[in-house]
């Protein structure tokens, strides 16, 4: 196998494997039951308390439930930490929230199996054979679909002691890397008066005609967004009854582009026709934005790299470099923070995130061979890490190198 150098680095890679696959029904088992009770952000109980029970009664885990977050948690397992040496912590980061009414449908449940996989992976291998002082993180960080969960735990310094961070996604196909971009949502809210819409609509102050007027303007707007800007929303409420003039109306929209300084243009762009729809209908307008903003994602070669040349060992294929982009997520953040890794994963099917169809594939017994292929190789590069200091100190300049030509775009 890829990497590590030398016959210890390719025993533990392989007892790397070897563990993994010894808990294959287990991790089965764990992600099926993520995924047959799928819960929002902010409110995974049941995957939270699945999760910290796993850890638990496996054993050499310290488990923290409700680490800063009621259903976030913090498992950490260390070796060889009393010989007075850098410990090097690696973190393995799982999330399981899904989405409305679509269940499971971007398989977080299968990025939480990827966490727990490696993690496992990686640390019995560490207990059978290297001498090497090392603590493994597994961070469970609710509210990536909304809310934010890993912004809030950045903020509360739960990454401010990892070396580096892994974790990957559920794809079309496999990717070492591929452009998160940055994004930041508002939700818009018209006030205007109610009045019979037959009998005397003068009277009325028209808060559906703002939403409609606002929806039509962005429209526009768009003809003069950038190629790889994105402007998307919905009008959450209309009105009651088509007899009663509208009074309330309220629309949500997500803003994203590559840069965090051109959100900040686009921002103003959009808030302007937010606020013209209200003056030209003579509603009042209230503009929030409830969410923290993700960042992009900070790409880090050298990780990428021996990520893929582990998964190309294990027989993973690899699509050739994309320069377009995908979502957006708050390991943008984290990124930004530590030297991290979120590569994207093929889990047996063409269907597209956020269908109907995704849920379905996320929870088939199909996607399993690809989730333990991908913690396989995740695991094997935390070994790359952790047995060759030059590669941690490379891995190190990169995040700084791609943190500083981010931050000189930005200004």
């Amino acid at each position: 196998m890829a990497s590590v150098r030398g016959a210890d680095g390719e025993r533990l890679k392989h007892n790397i494997c070897v563990c993994i696959e010894e808990c294959r029904e287990k991790l089965y088992g764990l992600s099926q039951d993520i995924w047959s009770t799928p819960e929002l952000a902010f409110k995974e109980k049941q995957s939270h308390d699945l999760l910290v029970r796993f850890f638990s009664e496996a054993g050499g885990w310290t488990v923290e439930p409700s680490y800063i977050l009621e259903t976030a948690f913090r498992a950490t397992w260390c070796l060889g930490t009393q010989k007075n040496l850098k410990v090097v912590n690696v973190g393995f980061l799982c999330e399981y929230d899904a989405l409305p009414s679509l269940g499971h449908a971007c398989g977080h449940n299968l990025i939480a199996e990827v966490g727990v996989a490696a993690a496992f992976g990686l640390k019995g291998a560490l207990e059978s054979q290297a001498d090497v002082p090392v603590k493994i993180t597994v961070l469970g960080t609710p509210a990536e679909e909304e809310g934010g969960g890993k912004i809030k735990l950045i903020q509360a310094g739960a990454f401010a002691d990892m070396d580096v961070v892994f974790m990957a996604h559920p794809s079309q196909e496999n990717k070492a890397f591929h452009p998160c971009i940055c994004i930041r949502d508002c939700t818009v809210k018209y006030y205007g008066k109610a009045s019979h819409a037959a009998a005397y609509p003068w009277e009325g102050v028209n808060a559906l005609d703002a939403a409609v007027l606002a929806y039509s303007s962005l429209s526009v707007l768009r003809q003069q967004l950038r190629p790889d800007w994105r402007l998307h929303g919905i009008i959450k409420h209309g009105g009651t009854k088509p007899n009663i003039i509208p009074d309330y109306t309220e629309l949500e929209y997500y803003m994203r582009t590559p840069l965090l300084k051109d959100l900040s243009y686009l921002k103003d762009k959009v808030e302007t026709c937010f606020r013209s729809a209200a003056i030209a209908t003579g509603c009042q307008v209230e503009i929030t934005f409830p969410n923290p903003v993700y960042s992009n994602i900070l790409p880090n070669p050298s990780l990428e790299k021996h990520y893929e040349e582990n998964g190309r060992a294990l027989g993973m294929e690899f699509k050739e470099e994309c320069r377009s982009f995908t979502g957006s997520t708050d390991f943008g953040n984290v990124s930004f923070v530590v030297p991290g890794i979120h590569p994207f994963f093929y889990i047996g099917t063409e269907a597209l995130n956020h269908t109907p169809e995704y849920a379905t594939a996320a929870g088939s017994e199909k996607a399993q061979m690809y989730t333990l292929q991908t913690a396989k190789a995740l695991a094997m590069t935390a070994a790359d890490v952790l047995l060759n200091p030059t590669l941690l100190k490379q891995v190190k300049e990169e995040f700084t190198v791609a943190k500083c030509s981010q931050e000189q775009k930005s200004k």
